[in-house]
């Protein structure tokens, strides 16, 4: 009967290697290490990079520019159509949005920017919504809505 404790499969428990143990082996004299040098070393291992000390090739190349990705604001991001959908009338807030589950995951804790895809046919006020589009602030306009930041 097959259970747990006898339950195998073949080659599941490989056997390690077993270097320097003579010449009978196969692995023995340099254990497959070749001959001499520094990779040959108990401790001979380099960092990424090394170029056995001539200059690395990372500090050849010219760092130049500068790259603000570090530093963006990354926003979450909800279309008109979306909010159109899922509301019916009144304010639309990002606790709102939130609850109506438009906006979930590390969403929650940023920004929020509203773009233009979709149409809206209701009227609705934007409270404390950080970022709109051009479209997007048309549309509400458009439909009779309201944008208080």
């Amino acid at each position: 009967m097959l259970t747990l404790n006898n339950l195998s499969s073949p080659g599941a428990n490989k056997q390690t290697k077993r270097l320097g143990r003579g010449m009978a082996s196969g692995q023995g004299t340099q254990a497959g290490k070749g001959h001499k040098g520094q990779k040959a070393r108990k401790s001979g291992h380099v960092r990424t990079g090394f170029e056995g000390g001539s200059m690395p090739l990372y500090m050849r190349l010219p760092k130049r520019g500068f790259s603000n990705y570090r530093f963006k604001t990354e926003y979450a991001i909800v279309n008109v159509g979306e909010i159109d959908r899922v509301f019916d009338g009144g304010e639309v807030t990002k606790d709102l949005l939130c609850d109506k589950g438009l906006i979930s995951g590390a969403d929650k804790n940023r920004p929020i920017k509203i773009l233009g895809n979709g149409k809206m046919s209701k009227a609705l006020s934007f409270v404390g919504i950080d970022k709109f589009t051009k479209g997007a602030a048309d549309i509400i306009t458009n439909a009779g809505g309201k944008i208080n930041s």
